[in-house]
């Protein structure tokens, strides 16, 4: 078996943000483990082939201790994650009405594909668009 990167989330409101990436960027809950004070020990999220996983925002554990919430940092993040879509400005559309805030509108790029950057309801950046890592031939053979 090949490996792969999994991105991994964490929210303070697992299950608002759950039906919120389900609601907006079509992922759909594969699996949500239940933790305690309605807490999601460990959910994990698919589309299209891809997963990302989720938990509750804790600070037991060795890998607690070393997140820290975009709000904890200022609004920044080390990282996001890049959602591969089909139509940049509907999803955009969605994401706005839900909540969403907008940091770059949909705009295309000098190679052919078209996204836009948002911060979901607790801050963390997604980065989508239309650019198809699978094909990068698309894009960058284009006269």
């Amino acid at each position: 078996m090949p490996s792969i990167a999994i991105p991994c989330l964490r929210y303070r409101d697992t299950p608002a943000a759950i039906d919120w990436l389900c609601d907006v960027f079509d992922f759909e809950c594969q699996m949500a483990v239940p933790g305690i004070d309605g807490a999601i020990a460990h959910a994990q999220l698919t589309k299209d082939g891809g997963m990302i996983m989720l938990g509750s925002v804790s600070s037991e554990g060795e890998y607690g201790r070393l997140l820290a919430q975009p709000d904890e940092i200022g609004g920044r993040e080390t990282q996001t994650v890049y959602l591969q879509v089909k139509d940049a400005d509907r999803v955009c559309e969605r994401a706005r009405n839900n909540g969403a805030m907008i940091l770059q509108e949909p705009a295309d790029t000098e190679f052919g594909s078209r996204g836009f950057l948002c911060r979901d309801p607790e801050g963390h950046v997604w980065n989508v668009g239309t650019y198809d890592p699978w094909q990068p031939e698309q894009l960058f053979n284009k006269p």
